[in-house]
């Protein structure tokens, strides 16, 4: 069976089979994703994470499908209408739809009308019927007349009835059917009467049609909400008329009377059975479709937003700003431990500003401070104006603003609950701010990715698809970066490959009674932490005071004796060859190569050996937004101001300019020539040029462009 589903994945794919078989036996093994594709090269011809990805995805599938068949084969053996030529059909299909097709005539369903009629005994006058010979129909029906069928017109029906059935669970006709829906269905959307003052933001698509295959997964999913707020009323259709001939060409024979009430069954069959069974598979498809791409932008955005540029192990004081109630102002070390807290109140109604910048620059002082962290909420840019203009430092301090998007989530969860028990949510979100400028990765693990605010119609989509995709891009984030084993918490060590919470907390249990790892072997002592969970993290978990340097690089302790044979041979010892980039170029990868180790893991090896512990982030940067605007009603057509990509969409990005509502580069403004995706041309926190082109007030939108900016 796995030899199967390897053929059908590496088909579906386009990998060669035998890197297929080899995935799903490392997967079968217990091997993670992370760690097959970091260690595992020579197994899998050097996949990476997102082909691996794929494998594990695709094998769910087909074991969910054998899952299926055997459910259906059960089924229709318990109705005694099993036959060896079915069992065959259904056991060979790997097709979920074809399946279905297969299993309809046997489901069990509702009373339906051609249930009542085969009750009544009209089943041998709809094959009568089917044959369509010359005859008069009334004799045909005389002869099936009784206590429950009273007329000639009544068993016609009945017959017809059983036909309409009958073709509507005809696989043939049923994809036929299909093909139109495919290449010619329609999206309509209409208002629903009396509905126009509620549904003013779905204006675009009160009397809307677009193409279902051209349809963008954005416009797909508005029309969806609008449906589901019960403002619009959505169907997906073809026209029915060349639908119906086709049907008729396939069943009707002749011009005899059986013939028309052929053709009037089918007629009924395409209306009342086919078009809304139809309808309701593509409107699946277009969901599952649009849910994919709106998942994929989503995924992505998340991705750059936790590979964000983070300044690193500095001192750093926070500020959450606000009016009336004050700024939160935290001191953190360079660990994120907190120093100081108190408010500080620099803006109205209490305009203590002379006590607010005495404060701050007692504390940039007493706390060594290095940098300071603004979050970009409500009163961001009057704090970052009072901060630059009415204090004095006597340090070089870095003024950086920092996205708030899921600060409160957090501040108010139970995972900021037990890690600042003594503390309320205000300080907890000033202290979320700070650390997210030091490590955006390490703090916003702790947030649901659904709270960062980076989404795309991220409450319409399948939310099990959505959170097993935004798992996928932080346990590759996680561990592409590589953890500090003393100093990450346990919810930052959750996604290290071959962990999880409880060995995670037991990890971090384990430390605080040792008082820190020396070496990575000492991860063996862990409760509950055997061989294979070792296996699958120690290569992403890094200890940088450690005895023996591979422990503080992406080196896998199963190719340490390695490491040891290529400074043995070349005459120094480990410590000496690392970042020696000359006698690295010395050494000949192929002479290492044995049994468990090829020339992909030895490349590896000599390219972390050359730059150990290096952080594939890029390091942070100052922004700062136009001193002269503030507000939407400062902005002014023609205006060229600095922004922060802060979301990527499937129809452009959305920036920050500093007035608190971000504005909206369509995909159009991005650049001159054509741009099929935002993401291809720009990044989440990118910082950029724009022109404003357009400000409605009244509806909170503004355009802009990149376009000869």
């Amino acid at each position: 069976m796995i030899q199967k589903h390897a053929e059908l994945i590496a088909s579906k794919l386009n990998i060669n089979v035998k890197q297929v078989q080899n995935t799903l036996n490392l997967l079968d093994e217990g091997a993670t994703v992370p760690f097959i594709s970091r260690y595992r090269k020579e197994a899998t011809g050097s996949l990476d994470e997102v082909q691996i990805g794929d494998i594990k995805i695709q094998s769910e599938k087909f074991t969910e499908i054998e899952d299926r068949k055997k459910s259906i084969l059960a089924s229709i053996e318990k109705q005694g209408k099993l036959t060896d030529e079915l069992q065959k059909a259904i056991s060979a299909s790997y097709d979920l739809t074809e399946l279905e097709d297969m299993y309809l005539p046997f489901k069990v369903k509702k009373t339906t009308r051609a249930a009542k009629a085969r009750e009544k005994g009209l089943e041998p006058l709809s094959e009568i019927l089917m044959k369509q010979n010359a005859g008069s129909l009334e004799s045909f029906a005389l002869k099936f007349l009784n206590d429950k069928v009273e007329t000639v017109e009544e068993a016609l029906s009945g017959a017809c009835d059983i036909i309409a059935e009958n073709i509507s669970e005809n696989p043939t006709v049923r994809n036929a059917v299909r093909y139109e829906f495919d290449n010619y269905a329609v999206v309509y959307s209409k208002l629903i009467k009396g509905k126009e003052e509620e549904a003013e933001k779905f204006k675009d698509y009160f009397d809307y049609s677009e193409e279902l295959k051209r349809i963008p997964s954005h416009r797909m999913l508005a029309i969806r909400r609008g449906e589901a707020e019960g403002f619009l009323r959505v169907s997906v259709l073809p026209g029915n008329e060349r639908i119906v001939d086709k049907i008729k060409r396939m069943f009707v024979k002749g011009r005899s009377e059986s013939s028309e009430q052929v053709a009037y069954a089918i007629e009924d069959s395409y209306d009342r059975l086919l078009e809304p069974s139809v309808e309701n598979e593509f409107r699946s498809l277009s969901k599952e479709k649009a849910d994919k791409e709106a998942i994929a932008v989503f995924s992505e955005n998340l991705k750059q937003l936790l590979l964000a540029s983070p300044l690193g192990e500095k001192r750093i004081l926070a500020l959450d700003p606000g009016f009336r109630t004050g700024c939160k102002m935290v001191c953190l070390d360079e660990h994120g431990n907190v120093l100081h807290n108190e408010t500080i109140y620099p803006h109205a109604p209490q305009n203590e500003t002379v006590m607010a910048a005495r404060k701050l620059t007692n504390a940039v002082n007493t706390y060594k401070i290095e940098a300071l962290a603004i979050g970009n909420g409500t009163a961001s840019r009057e704090t970052e104006f009072f901060v630059k203009n009415k204090v004095r430092f006597d340090r070089d301090v870095q003024v950086f603003v920092v996205s708030e998007n899921g600060a409160s989530i957090y501040s108010a969860s139970p995972v900021a609950r037990e890690e600042f028990p003594q503390y309320d949510v205000t300080v907890r979100g000033a202290i979320s701010i700070g650390r997210r400028l030091a490590d955006p990765l390490a703090e916003l693990v702790k947030i649901d990715p659904k709270s960062i605010g980076v989404g795309q119609y991220q409450h319409d989509v399948d939310q099990k698809e959505l959170q097993a995709s935004l798992d996928r891009v932080v346990e590759y984030c996680v561990n592409s970066v590589g953890v500090d084993l003393n100093t990450a918490g346990k919810y930052l060590l959750n996604y290290v490959s071959g962990l999880g919470l409880q060995l995670a907390q037991n990890i971090v249990d384990y430390r605080n009674e040792i008082g820190g790892f020396k070496s990575r072997t000492e991860l063996k002592k862990v409760k509950r932490l055997g061989e294979k969970a070792f296996e699958q993290c120690a290569g992403f978990l890094r200890i940088s005071e450690a005895k023996n340097p591979l422990d503080n690089s992406a080196v896998h302790p199963e190719s340490y004796k390695t490491v040891e044979k290529m400074a043995q041979d070349i005459g120094i010892g480990i410590k000496e060859l690392i970042g020696n980039s000359a006698l690295i170029k010395q050494i000949k990868p192929e002479n290492y190569i044995s049994e468990k180790i090829g020339l992909p893991t030895l490349r590896d090896i000599l390219s972390e050996l050359e730059k150990p512990t290096r952080d594939p982030r890029k390091a942070a940067k100052v922004f700062e937004f136009s001193k002269d605007v503030y507000k939407p009603e400062d902005l002014r057509e023609g205006m060229i101001l600095p922004g922060i990509v802060t979301n990527l969409t499937n129809f452009g990005a959305f920036v920050d300019i500093g007035v608190k509502q971000d504005g909206l580069v369509h995909i159009s403004q991005i650049k001159e020539a054509f741009v099929s995706n935002p993401a291809d041309v720009l990044s989440l926190h990118q910082q950029v040029k724009v022109k404003v082109v357009s400000v409605d007030l009244a509806r909170k939108r503004i355009g802009l462009t990149m376009i000869g900016v």
